[in-house]
């Protein structure tokens, strides 16, 4: 029988770190290794039997158990290697500096060969470094911060329903997907000079109309009710509105979390005429809240982008089978949003990396 490792001691907070860094897709396969490693130790797992359920050996085990043991989260990371070090003596500064400065003319952004040129440095020091930092010159994300002054207020109101909504009521994330074009073109899979085959779409296609697709999810279950028009009226959105409602209880509330858009507003008589609907608008420049965006994002990955329609009838079809196969395994979302801090958008690149 193997020899079983002493039990490690582990904090909340490691473990917690840990366990997500073993599900990563992003971290290098290396630490998705480790932390492997230190949880199977942790639940007092076998040497042998670790290393054979990694693809291991039971020398690896022991010694990334023992630099944790020593070294906590440090441990993971790789100890230093000998030899002779590179020197780049104050080029990482002056890469960074002039990452800070106006591009060449000529140019939007810095890259890779213009900061080499500039600073008279080799190509290969400049990338090593750049890659070394982790700063990808050519990878880009965008964000979106509401300048709402009752942003606290309107988005605690539509989470509470997301995560508490009142007894037997009814809460729909209700929107529009506009001029969604039927656009037919000639499609395949092609082999690229590096030999992967990939998605095949001719550069020249032909339109063939466009269609609106209002849309409300029910935030319980995930069922998905809709209808396709020609336009996006305010007549045709509460005559979507009624289609949607007519099977609820007269005396059921029914709160609907809409965005901003002019066809939501100024629906007053329609509301009178349904006392036991309430509307809830999103922040302005927050329509990420409503968790029908998520949704007709899943509907654009899986049955639109890349794909040909002759005619708006076939991509009203192409909705229709999709929201058929998605009502087979419905389900509400797990309803998350990444954290964006001011002093993130507004540090300068140096003050990121000290």
């Amino acid at each position: 029988m193997g020899r079983r490792a002493r039990q490690l001691s582990l904090s909340d907070a490691d473990r917690t770190e840990l366990e997500r860094i073993s599900r990563s897709r992003t971290e290098s396969r290396q630490r998705v290794e480790r932390a492997k490693i230190i949880l199977g130790c942790f639940a007092g797992e076998a040497h042998n039997v670790l290393a054979k359920r990694l693809g291991t050996r039971p020398t690896t085990i022991s010694k990334w158990r023992g630099r944790f043991a020593q070294l906590g989260m440090k441990g993971l990371d790789d100890a230093p290697r000998s030899g002779k070090p590179k020197l780049y003596v104050g080029l990482r500064e002056k890469i960074l500096k002039t990452l800070e400065m106006p591009p060449p003319k000529g140019q939007a952004a810095w890259d890779g060969l213009s900061l080499a040129k500039t600073l008279g440095a080799k190509k290969s020091s400049v990338y090593a470094l750049l890659q070394k930092d982790g700063v990808q010159l050519q990878r880009k994300r965008s964000w979106c911060v509401s300048t709402d002054a009752n942003f606290a207020a309107k988005a605690a109101d539509i989470i509470g329903l997301y995560l508490q909504p009142p007894t037997r009521a009814l809460v729909l994330s209700v929107d529009e997907k506009p001029s969604i074009q039927a656009l037919s073109r000639t499609t395949g899979y092609v082999q690229t000079s590096s030999g992967k085959i990939v998605r095949g779409l001719k550069s020249t296609y032909r339109r063939n109309g466009t269609l609106n697709l209002f849309a409300a999810l029910n935030v319980a279950t995930g069922e998905v009710r809709k209808k396709t028009t020609k336009t996006k009226t305010r007549i045709e959105f509460q005559a979507f509105m009624d289609e949607v409602i007519k099977d609820a209880a007269a005396d059921q509330e029914i709160h609907v979390i809409l965005d901003n858009y002019a066809t939501h507003k100024k629906n007053d008589e329609w509301l009178k005429s349904h006392p036991n609907v309430t509307f809830h608008f999103t922040p302005t420049s927050a329509s990420w809240l409503n968790q029908i965006e998520i949704w007709f994002g899943i509907l654009g990955r899986k049955a639109l982008n890349g794909a040909s329609f002759n005619s708006t009838e076939d991509l009203a079809k192409a909705i229709d089978e999709f929201c058929q196969v998605w009502h087979e395994n419905a389900h509400p979302f797990v309803w998350k949003k990444r954290e964006v801090r001011g002093s993130q958008i507004k540090n300068t690149i140096i003050n990121l990396l000290e």
